[in-house]
């Protein structure tokens, strides 16, 4: 028996794939295209281990994903396979389109495919799941009720509006094919081997690098926090679980606004990795202009997936952010191999020009 794991060298996929093997012998195929966000360093600790079978490739490259799907046969896919980061899609949309919908309508077309090969013994117990995000139901006012599975989507930015096109066509593949599709949607994931251009890396690697730590617009931007570890052991329970054709939101129960996420960081690093200067971390908190449609705030409501499987998250924010704080610095290797000459391009092309 094999899974098929798309995007397992990010950092969604690549904890997920970490964890499965840490839990089963079943062997896992990994396909990942291995863009600015996709990290083999990641998964350094699998090589040479059997049940992990690494492919460099597109999610779009139809003929290929044909030909692992007929060589391996596996009995799920989990397609984390994703441009994900808001700002990269206002600044260049295009790739967003390109992989998040283009890529997993060719996907789904391979997937279909080999599903209709299957004995029809197999074909019930197959399962595509997709791996999606809170940020396709929109923005949510301050009193409003957190986001369920039945909220109307309403994507603000390139990135969200690609995100929800594939969960139309994820939808669209079951109601009119019956592909047995999954789908869950996930609030702010965060945790280790997470590339520093989201928040939190981001505010570690400035803070012991003296950088400023910019906070856009007035910082109370409000989102829900979701270990990383505890969103894999989620998706692992869907994948097991889960009904056919529902949605599962994923949530931490964490909302917080962005600038206590950002002096949280600075209170753990003036605690575990002091100034020279002894001065606090806090100090180089600077904010900045705000990025375009900036949505306010999200919240996921996640009793369905309580309810009916049974899953909550294992870490509260406090614990999981130590963890993240305390791994980000026990690996300065890794954090300095992926701020490479194209990463420092991007800091400054999304940061520069952008004082308040």
């Amino acid at each position: 028996m094999s899974i098929l794991v798309t995007g397992g060298a990010g950092f969604i996929g690549a904890n997920f794939v970490l964890d499965w093997l840490a839990q089963s012998d079943e062997t896992v195929v990994n396909l990942d295209l291995l863009t600015y966000a996709g990290n083999r360093e990641s998964l350094a600790s699998l090589a040479g281990d059997t049940r992990h079978v690494f492919v460099q490739g597109d999610i779009g490259d139809s003929a290929l994903v044909a030909q692992l799907l007929a060589r391996h046969q596996p009995r799920a896919i989990i397609n984390f396979a994703a441009e994900s980061h808001v700002d990269r899609s206002i600044h260049g949309p295009e790739d967003f389109v390109q992989t998040n919908i283009v890529g997993s309508f060719r996907l789904l077309e391979a997937v279909r495919a080999y599903w209709n090969t299957l004995p029809d013994e197999a074909r019930p117990a197959f399962r595509f799941l997709h791996v999606s995000t809170d940020e396709v139901y929109g923005s949510l006012g301050k009193d409003d009720l957190a986001f369920t599975e039945t909220h109307r989507y309403a994507p603000n930015s390139p990135y969200s509006a690609s995100k929800a096109a594939s969960d139309h066509l994820v939808h669209a593949y079951h109601h009119t094919y019956g592909l047995p599709v999954l789908t869950t949607n996930c609030s702010n994931n965060y945790g280790p081997y997470q590339f520093p251009e989201k928040l939190i890396p981001l505010m570690i690697v400035n803070a012991l690098a003296g950088k400023s730590l910019p906070v856009y617009g007035d910082g109370q931007q409000i989102r829900d926090w979701l270990y990383v570890t505890d969103h894999c052991s989620a998706i692992r329970r869907v994948l097991e679980a889960g009904s056919v054709g529902e949605i599962y939101n994923i949530g931490g129960w964490n909302e917080k606004p962005n600038l206590d996420i950002v002096r949280i960081v600075c209170s753990l690093l003036d605690e575990l990795r002091p100034r020279a200067d002894a001065q606090a971390y806090s100090a180089q908190i600077a904010y900045v202009a705000d990025r375009p449609g900036h949505d306010r705030r999200y919240a996921i409501d996640a009793r369905k997936i309580a309810r009916e499987l049974g899953w909550k998250p294992a870490e509260t924010f406090d614990t999981g952010i130590r963890k993240t704080v305390q791994w980000y610095l026990d690996n300065p290797d890794w954090i300095a191999h992926v701020q490479s000459g194209t990463y420092r391009e991007w800091v400054e092309k999304n940061y520069s020009g952008r004082a308040p």
